[in-house]
């Protein structure tokens, strides 16, 4: 994993990010000469104020203010409550079925200690176990799934997730990201190419925890995420953590089976 790759990590965060309308990359970070509107270089991350060993002040997550409240209900209470059919015109509303029911999605949580050690290993990172654990249960596995919402606090918390979750193997996810970082140079790429945090994620949509994802996997999944849709969103997994990397919780979510 190069000192490059990680900070490529918040130059595809923000490329995500100005497709949607609410993120926090609608404007660049510095002025630009031409008033333009653009997504972040890989200079201007590297540059930007260290704050930490191999951590700059862009490759933090933009703190914003921000929430979303999710029912889940099994379907016999949804078809009774909005009728088989439904669909909530609000933006704010959102349907999904009861994963004990459909047996299409699940959800998991793995914990860790409160402090773990000094150095974050393979042992103590908890959404390897978390995930492993909700592709068990749901019969999935990693190819199963059309779209990944993945906590990306810093860099290397994505990088780490990519491996985690299986979009690369252990050790592979700083070349994934850099494969990635080609792939998206272009500005009109399809969301296809980069079917992860769609919506830019912490890095650069905002960072009210991962609320974001959890809403953005629900707009795939209905077909409503505009410019930012991932041809037809069957399955969608999201991942968040606290405590340090010791506490790790993996959701998949799926279209309704009828």
């Amino acid at each position: 994993l190069t000192r490059e790759q990680l900070a490529m990590v918040p130059v595809l965060a923000s490329r995500q990010a100005m497709r949607h309308p609410l993120s926090l990359t609608e404007a660049p970070p510095q002025p630009r000469p031409d008033g333009a509107s653009a997504p972040l270089s890989l200079d201007e991350v590297l540059a930007s104020r260290p704050v930490a060993p191999a951590t700059n002040l862009l490759e933090c997550a933009r703190r914003a203010d921000g929430g979303a409240a999710f029912i889940v209900a099994d379907s016999n209470f949804i078809d009774a409550t909005l009728g088989h059919d439904a669909r909530p015109q609000s933006g704010c509303a959102r349907r999904i079925r009861d994963t004990s029911t459909t047996r299409c999605a699940c959800y998991y949580q793995a914990s860790g200690p409160l402090y773990p050690p000094p150095r974050i290993s393979d042992e103590v990172f908890s959404c390897e176990h978390a995930a492993g654990s909700a592709y068990s249960e749901a019969q999935l596995l990693p190819s199963d799934i059309d779209w990944f919402g993945l906590y990306d606090c810093f860099p290397i918390c994505y990088v780490r997730a990519l491996e985690a979750v299986g979009l690369a193997r252990k050790g592979e996810g700083g070349r994934w990201v850099e494969r990635a970082h080609a792939a998206t140079q272009a500005e009109g790429y399809e969301p296809s190419v980069l079917p992860v945090n769609t919506h830019g994620g912490l890095l650069g949509f905002g960072a009210p925890w991962e609320v974001p994802a959890m809403y953005n996997a629900c707009d795939q999944l209905l077909g409503t995420a505009g410019q930012r849709q991932v041809g037809d969103v069957r399955r969608a997994l999201v991942y968040g953590n606290g405590g340090i990397f010791s506490h790790s919780a993996v959701a998949i979510l799926a279209q309704p089976v009828d």
